[in-house]
């Protein structure tokens, strides 16, 4: 993604939660890191529908430091290098637009900055490319553009633009007259009657200056807080974190309401690619492939007298008989049963749970971590069973447990086991015992996944019983 004039910087917002779209998207693995609509994630899919694009500098990723790993990880695998920026917090996303802008012109360059959240599905690659190059020519005129979408139904679950002027021979560009929050489904109608309305995106377009001196003029309590947080922010490893104070201080604002409704002079953009936020699992539904009783199948489902549902099974087998207008979403440790004029209300029950503390609202069975992956196959009282998968050349950290002691069974690969002062190397079928208080490290010393059983016993088994000692990954120690 470079060019020899490449003056457009992709900033890729991945900050969301996605709680809409539980039990698949959870806080610690949200929506954007899901595959959803083909086999990339959704945050994979935001970056590979740039290419082709001319005069791509290195993007910008601005995410949650809780998904530090997952974004490294997920760019790794589709060969895109990028500037990290961590988030101790979330702060909506004028302050994520602030401090990619200041971070932008640290060399004292001034580009286009292409602002794209990173959990929308957009089929249309070439309509993509055309109105972006659309938006960044009026973008390096000193413009702030927003791009429209073309709306294709009478929609109450988005905001709408209120298009003003032409600004554009072909018509693809116009005076932002308005922003219109959510209205009621009669209003919906008639902004489709009118012609003059479009959706709203909250994707953008403009030069990093630009987008700092509207800042400064309409909102500075944002700017004053991302040059702080950007100023004592710390290197860790690929990553660099945001100063977390001065982070906090941030007023939580989006763009739209911190900058682009105060302007007289913004763009709108026309967008017509197949746009989707996947903003509910509703949403989702109806941009797959519907069979001819309307419904929406994806796993191992099998359905009898059922119209106009969709089903989404990750893990098992799913039979549903006589459904209509129904969602059901199962996963490994939870399953949801909606009505589908009811799919918006999903965040309510997510909030709901996280209120009775609720693990679920967090993290999946299966837990990414830097080194791999770990799934928590059963659990009881004193003992759980993991399979753990290590990557190769990974290890876990340097670690000991107050309560609890730990039995490792080498399923596959090859491990190697600091247990006290003890190194052993374990294959296949062979296994090793950790008692209670003892300092060790698993590692792969081989060119393929390590997979492990451990057999935890204790009295206590919770994840805040890992003492680190010492750790490749910056962790905390």
């Amino acid at each position: 993604m470079s060019g020899q004039a490449a003056d457009i910087v992709p900033v890729i917002l991945s900050g969301g939660s996605g709680t809409r779209l539980w039990p698949l998207s959870r806080k610690l693995f949200p929506k954007q890191f899901h595959a959803l609509a083909d086999e990339w994630s959704l945050l994979q899919g935001t970056l590979r529908r740039l290419g082709g694009l001319p005069d791509l500098a290195r993007p910008i990723v601005v995410a949650n430091v809780e998904h530090r790993f997952l974004v490294a990880e997920q760019l790794r695998e589709i060969e895109v290098e990028a500037d990290l920026l961590l988030e101790p917090i979330g702060r909506n996303t004028a302050p994520a637009a602030a401090v990619a802008a200041l971070h932008a012109r640290r060399d004292g360059n001034d580009p286009v900055l292409l602002v794209l959240p990173a959990d929308h599905v957009i089929p249309d690659h070439a309509a993509l490319h055309a109105a972006i190059r659309t938006a960044v020519r009026h973008a390096r005129e000193g413009q702030l553009v927003t791009f429209g979408i073309v709306p294709t139904r009478p929609e109450t679950g988005y905001g709408y633009l209120h298009r003003g002027a032409s600004i554009d021979a072909d018509g693809g560009a116009f005076r932002l007259a308005s922003f219109v929050e959510k209205p009621d489904a009669a209003r919906a109608q008639s902004f489709i009657d009118s012609g003059e309305y479009f959706w709203n995106s909250g994707m953008f377009a403009f030069r990093a200056g630009a987008w700092l001196d509207a800042l400064g003029t309409h909102a500075p309590a944002i700017r004053e807080a991302a040059e702080a947080a950007l100023r004592d922010a710390r290197r860790d490893l690929d990553f660099l974190r945001l100063d977390g104070e001065a982070f906090a201080r941030c007023p939580s604002d989006s763009i739209d309401y911190a900058v682009m409704e105060h302007l007289s002079d913004g763009v709108i953009v026309a967008l017509d690619a197949g746009w989707n936020d996947v903003g509910s699992w509703d949403a989702l539904a109806g941009d797959q492939h519907a069979d001819a009783q309307g419904n929406v199948l994806r796993g191992d489902v099998r359905m009898l007298d059922c119209e106009n549902s969709f089903v989404h099974a990750t893990s098992r087998l799913v039979a549903a008989v006589g459904l209509d207008d129904v969602l059901l979403v199962e996963t490994p440790d939870a399953v949801l049963v909606a009505d589908r004029a009811h799919a918006q209300q999903v965040k309510e029950i997510v909030a709901l749970l996280e209120r009775e503390g609720r693990p679920e609202t967090s993290l999946h069975r299966l837990v990414h971590r830097p080194w791999g992956s770990y799934d928590c196959i059963t659990h009881g009282d004193r003992y759980q069973v993991k399979r753990i998968v290590v990557k190769p050349g990974a290890s876990l950290s340097l670690q000991l447990h107050h309560h609890r002691a730990e039995h490792w069974i080498v399923v596959r690969g090859t491990a190697r086991v600091l247990r006290g002062e003890e190194e052993i190397l374990l294959g296949e079928n062979e296994s090793t015992y950790i008692p209670l208080g003892v300092q060790h490290r698993l590692e792969n010393p081989g060119r393929i996944d390590l997979e492990i059983i451990e057999v935890q016993s204790g009295a206590y088994l919770g994840e805040d019983d890992i003492v680190r000692l010492e750790d490749r990954y910056g962790r905390k120690v």
